[in-house]
C-alpha cells in the first residue's frame, strides 16, 4: 500500500466511527492510534456515556473476528481463554478456543471480575498466545483488547492489578457529551443500535500494513532522551511510589509513532510525546498516599505537573 492509501484508510476509520460516536474526534484518534501501534486500549468512565459503543464501533469497523466477554464475579479462567474437554465418545481430550481467539476482543466491564479472572488475559496481551495445559497457541494477527470498566470506587469493582493495567498502551474516558451532540444521540438511537449499521472501513491485511508503517515512524535521539526524562521524573516524584517501568517507556515511543503516523508524518515531533504523555503513562504510577480527589483525578494532576516541568528539546 502507497502512503496516500494508508492515510486514506486512517481517515476511513476515523469517519467510520465518527458516524456513531459523535463529537468525540479526539477519543477516535486514541483509539485508532492504539490500534495503529499493536497495542491494547482502556476505557474507564462513569456507565452510559459510550465506552462500549465505542469498543463496537471500532471493531466494526474493522473486517475480522470480534468477540465480546461480559466480565462478571463468577467468571472464570477458561471462560475467556477455553480449554481441554473430555470427548466421552472418544475418551479424548478435545481443545475448544474461547472467546479470546478473535482479532478484536471487547472485554467489557473488565473490573467487574476477581484479579485470577483478569490475569487470564495477561499472555495473551503480552504475547498474542496462550498456554494451555502446556501447549502454546497463537492468537490471530492483528489481535487487540479494548476493556471498559468503571471507576474502582463504585461498589462491585476489583481494581486492576498493577501487571494488567501496563499492558494497556492508554487509559482513556469519553465524558459527557454535549447538549447538541447528546440530541443527535437520542435522534439516532431511536430506532436501534446505529453501531450494527456500520461496514468496514479496513481489512486485516491493511490493519497489518498500517502496523507495519507505524513502527518506520523516526524519532531521533533528542526525543527519545525527551522520552526518558519524563518516565524518569516518575521515578524520582516524591509522591509516587512506583513510576513507569521500562514496558510503559516502549509504550509511549510506540504510540508517539502511531501518533504522527496518523497526524500524516513520518517523523515524531515533541508535540506528539507531550500529548500522549498522560494516557499512556498515568495508569502505570502508583500515588505514595491516598489522595481525596480519587486515584484517576490525582494520577493524572501529577503527570500533568511532571509534563509542565519537564522541558521537551527544541
Amino acid at each position: 500500500m502507497t502512503s496516500t492509501e494508508l492515510s486514506q484508510c486512517i481517515a476511513s476509520l476515523e469517519h467510520n466511527i465518527g458516524q456513531v460516536v459523535l463529537g468525540k474526534p479526539e477519543v477516535i484518534r486514541l483509539a485508532v492510534v492504539t490500534l495503529l501501534a499493536g497495542e491494547h486500549l482502556l476505557l474507564e468512565d462513569v456507565p452510559g456515556v459510550g465506552k462500549t459503543l465505542l469498543a463496537k464501533s471500532l471493531a466494526r469497523s474493522v473486517e475480522g473476528d470480534f468477540q465480546r466477554i461480559q466480565f462478571t464475579p463468577d467468571l472464570l479462567p477458561t471462560d475467556i481463554i477455553g480449554g481441554n474437554i473430555l470427548d466421552p465418545r472418544t475418551q479424548e481430550f478435545q481443545f475448544f478456543a474461547g472467546p479470546v481467539f478473535a482479532n478484536i476482543v471487547l472485554a467489557d466491564e473488565i473490573n467487574r471480575t476477581t484479579p485470577r479472572t483478569q490475569s487470564a488475559l495477561l499472555e495473551a496481551m503480552s504475547e498474542q498466545q496462550v498456554s494451555i495445559d502446556g501447549v502454546t497457541r497463537p492468537l490471530p494477527d492483528p489481535f487487540m483488547v479494548i476493556a471498559t470498566q468503571n471507576p474502582f470506587e463504585f461498589e462491585g469493582t476489583y481494581p486492576l492489578p498493577e501487571s494488567q493495567l501496563d499492558r494497556f498502551l492508554m487509559r482513556i474516558s469519553l465524558g459527557y457529551p454535549n447538549r447538541a451532540n447528546e440530541l443527535l444521540v437520542l435522534a439516532n438511537h431511536r430506532s436501534g443500535e446505529p453501531w450494527k449499521l456500520l461496514q468496514p472501513a479496513a481489512n486485516r491485511q491493511q490493519i497489518v500494513a498500517l502496523r507495519t508503517a507505524v513502527r518506520s515512524v523516526q524519532v531521533e535521539p533528542s526525543l527519545q532522551n525527551y522520552l526518558l526524562d519524563l518516565v524518569h521524573a516518575t521515578r524520582e516524584a516524591d509522591d509516587l511510589q512506583v513510576g513507569v517501568s521500562t514496558r510503559g517507556a516502549l509504550c509511549l515511543y510506540r504510540a508517539a509513532q502511531a501518533w504522527a503516523f496518523a497526524a500524516g508524518r513520518a517523523y515524531c515531533i515533541p508535540d506528539d510525546i507531550k500529548h500522549l504523555a498522560i494516557p499512556v503513562l498515568s495508569h502505570r504510577v502508583q500515588l505514595r498516599q491516598y489522595s481525596a480527589q480519587g486515584l484517576r483525578a490525582a494520577q493524572e494532576q501529577i503527570m500533568t505537573r511532571l509534563v509542565q516541568n519537564v522541558t521537551p528539546p527544541r
